[in-house]
């Protein structure tokens, strides 16, 4: 029960800075130009700030050589969403136009947005490390698969034609991976980072860096609130297709990641209970908030996107604790 409330009231905290970019959006204080821009700083320099100060400041060689094994489950976890997702648009007969947001709602996750602010708040910075991980695999895994998936159900197009696979591979390498990349590199040549990460040695660097990687959390939850005020709170609607979306997002997904990694735990391999609780809640992130977009690119059905990923983003604050509570059993 202990664990319940603890992870309530981390969410519960996490709702209220959501709940105020939310009514500063609907009572007029933030522009419209605002959520670009604000999306602008947190994707392109707090973020790759952020990890990179993380990365060199939590991680050593010895302990970036331990989490390559986090790789190996990770990845067979997304393999897995993948062929479960296939098999029940098959199953379930979900039509074209839907498919591709469908498949993409069961094995991709929004874990810059939502997932990486919660993480932090629930498990603090020694869960970072995990989380990049994730992160590593959930990007590869959305611009190099995910989005083949929406461009073959293009309902303009006829059986047999082909994908368009025109896409920006540069998405492949987006500035919060880089950021993680240079981090990574820094650590393998061995640079220095007493600089960096003791900011008394050179405080007017040190903490330039701690205050612009702080606005991460803060600026991504009221990002969050603005979102769910532009789409609308009334637009949501619970119809076969999307419930069936919401369990393969909050059921199904964390339910492979969570039997894969005791799996391996039984097989002898090593899971800190910190990686499994990250990996978990992780899998369980809302929705992408770029399917919409990348689904109306493709003459998808936009309006079930939106539905989806605006449902999944408000329910997550009632999944979180639940597999919080399911965790303590494990």
């Amino acid at each position: 029960m202990t664990a319940f409330l603890t992870s309530l009231s981390s969410v519960g905290e996490i709702v209220l800075v959501i709940a105020l970019g939310f009514w500063l959006r609907n009572s007029g204080r933030l522009g419209d130009t605002f959520k670009g821009n604000v999306s602008f700083i947190i994707m392109n320099i707090a973020l790759p700030v952020s990890i990179f100060m993380s990365v060199v400041s939590k991680l050593n060689r010895d302990k970036l050589l331990s989490l390559s094994s986090s790789l190996g489950y990770v990845f067979l976890c997304f393999v897995l969403g993948y062929a479960v997702a296939i098999a029940l648009v098959k199953i379930f007969k979900i039509r074209k136009g839907r498919r591709g947001t469908f498949i993409n709602m069961v094995v991709n996750a929004n874990t810059i947005f939502i997932g990486m602010p919660l993480n932090m708040a629930l498990f603090g910075d020694k869960a970072l490390p995990y989380f990049l991980i994730y992160y590593l695999v959930n990007t590869i895994s959305t611009w190099a698969v995910g989005i083949f998936f929406i461009s073959a159900d293009d309902p303009t197009k006829e059986k047999g034609d082909k994908a368009d696979a025109n896409f920006n591979w540069k998405k492949l390498l987006p500035a919060p991976l880089i950021g993680f990349i240079v981090a990574l590199v820094w650590l393998v040549l061995g640079l220095p980072i007493t600089f960096i990460v003791q900011p008394e040695s050179f405080p007017m660097l040190g903490n330039t860096f701690t205050m612009v990687g702080g606005l991460v959390t803060p600026l991504s939850l009221i990002y969050i609130g603005i979102i769910l005020a532009d789409a609308g709170l009334n637009s949501i609607h619970f119809d076969r297709d999307s419930i069936l979306a919401l369990v393969g997002r909050f059921v199904i997904a964390p339910a492979i990641m969570l039997a894969v990694l005791l799996a391996f735990s039984h097989g002898g391999v090593a899971v800190p209970d910190i990686a499994m609780s990250t990996y978990v809640i992780q899998a369980a992130a809302p929705g992408l908030a770029v399917l919409p977009i990348l689904v109306g690119r493709s003459h998808g059905d936009v309006a079930y996107a939106t539905n989806v990923v605006v449902t999944s983003t408000v329910l997550f604050v009632v999944v979180v604790p639940i597999l919080m509570q399911v965790l303590t059993f494990i």
